[in-house]
């Protein structure tokens, strides 16, 4: 039961991120097929989703990492009673 709710959402949730034919044709060729809406105006466009990237994978190692290895020692720390 678990292995199909799971196969649900992901299929819901991969059919709605693909583009509808109309917003297909607005976007450049790099975001064709894949976003919806107007494409980016100007190279700046691509710069401030290029460092918003960066910074966001960047966030997500940091996170992961602290979860993985909370570097405390203190046995009673929110990191290790959410890791145990």
């Amino acid at each position: 039961m678990k292995n199909l709710f799971i196969t649900v959402v992901l299929f819901l949730i991969s059919s709605m991120s693909i583009a509808c034919p109309t917003c297909e044709k607005a976007q450049p060729k790099i975001f064709r097929g894949i976003t919806h809406g107007a494409g980016p105006d100007s190279n700046w466009d691509y710069l401030i989703i290029g460092c918003t990237a960066i910074i966001v994978l960047y966030c997500g190692y940091i996170t992961v990492s602290r979860l993985i290895k909370p570097n405390e020692m203190n046995k009673e720390h929110i990191k290790n009673a959410f890791l145990n």
